[in-house]
């Protein structure tokens, strides 16, 4: 794979964390009212998509992301989703409440973010890991209705 892929590029990008709730709610809010052809949508560990999501199940990915890291991120502010531009996002990493281990980078081996949501069309990222069953098994279960 080759390391000046675009994806990879933004991947290692500059980002800024989404510190309150209801800083997530206006990057949502951002997201859905920008042309749904934008949006990739990548479950890391998953196949990349090879399309962006329509608006209608784009609104649906967002929605069921969003009861996700309110309900399994008991947390009173969020700090676990990040944005390369908070007022006109392109790409967003969103890192998974049940894998944080230390997203700062100080740990060897800092964890892959579970979902990126991506103008950029999406590549298997080096060395992604796997996704615990139970998450995959939700990801495919939200494809299955949409």
């Amino acid at each position: 794979m080759s390391e000046t892929h675009p994806f990879l590029e933004a991947f290692r990008g500059n980002f800024s964390g989404v510190l309150r709730w209801h800083q997530l709610d206006a990057l949502w809010a951002l997201v859905l009212s920008s042309p749904s052809d934008r949006w990739y949508v990548y479950a890391v560990g998953e196949e990349p998509p090879t399309t962006p999501q329509p608006s209608h199940a784009l609104s649906n990915i967002v929605r069921e992301l969003d009861e996700l890291l309110h309900r399994e991120h008991d947390e009173d502010y969020c700090g676990i989703v990040y944005v390369d531009n908070m007022h006109q996002p392109t790409y967003i990493k969103i890192f998974d409440p049940n894998n944080l281990g230390s997203t700062c980078g100080s740990s060897g081996n800092p964890p892959l973010p579970g979902w990126i949501l991506s103008h950029i069309p999406p590549t298997d990222l080096p060395m992604a890991f796997p996704q615990p069953n139970n998450r995959r098994r939700w990801w495919q279960k939200l494809f299955n209705h949409a």
